[in-house]
């Protein structure tokens, strides 16, 4: 599997490089976390990461002054087993370069996504990366046996609890937390706990 880089042109349809932004101290604080002994983990909103002082430069620049989120997914990861999507852009920004396995809203056909339309880019440590609405994502990938700690912006109470309401259409059965919409791959543990298969094709691993 070709990996692009953030930088490249092939990166336009699914967000872009924002720049003007000091992560030193956020980065600082993200390794201070320690790494899980093996598989994912990630938390929507870390106190340590909210009181390093981009997190107002994120909310006021990045966001227009909506309110946010500032969290975590990091661990031990060379697998796509999902993609989800938001209503609006999410902002990563990594302790060391990642990984990120992307496709397009415009990608569904018929309610499903064949993974063979996955393209993935390499994102260089330090650098905030904006993921757009449309482009489907997932938990970064690593680049090393070292892992990665990726920080997650999205608006506050993003993938925190579901709201409870009746599905009355197709979309509405992806929900699997507030603002996020999951298609899981057949090979996920997302799909053995519930989640919707939507993924044809393989579960793409670049270790492979």
């Amino acid at each position: 599997m070709q990996i692009y880089s953030v930088y490249d042109p092939e990166f336009k349809p699914y967000g872009k490089v924002l720049e003007g932004y000091d992560t030193k101290e956020l980065c600082g604080a993200m390794e201070a976390i320690a790494m899980p002994e093996s598989g994912v983990m990630y938390e929507a909103g870390i106190d340590s990461l909210e009181a390093c002082g981009i997190f107002k430069d994120l909310q006021d620049r990045a966001y227009g002054g909506m309110p946010i989120e500032l969290g975590m997914c990091w661990g031990y990861n060379t697998k796509l087993n999902c993609l989800e999507y938001h209503r609006d852009s999410e902002i990563n920004i990594g302790v060391r370069d990642f990984i990120l396995l992307l496709a397009k809203m415009d990608d569904i056909e018929d309610g499903m996504l064949d993974t063979a339309k996955v393209k993935a880019f390499r994102a260089p440590a330090g650098v905030l990366v904006e993921v757009y609405a449309t482009a489907l994502h997932y938990a970064p990938c690593q680049v090393d046996a070292e892992g990665f700690r990726t920080a997650v912006v999205l608006p506050r109470g993003t993938n925190t609890e579901m709201p409870e309401f009746e599905a009355k259409n197709e979309e509405d059965k992806l929900m699997t937390a507030r603002n996020k919409w999951l298609l899981a791959h057949a090979d996920s543990a997302e799909a053995s706990q519930g989640a919707v298969v939507k993924l044809t094709g393989i579960n793409i691993d670049i270790a492979e």
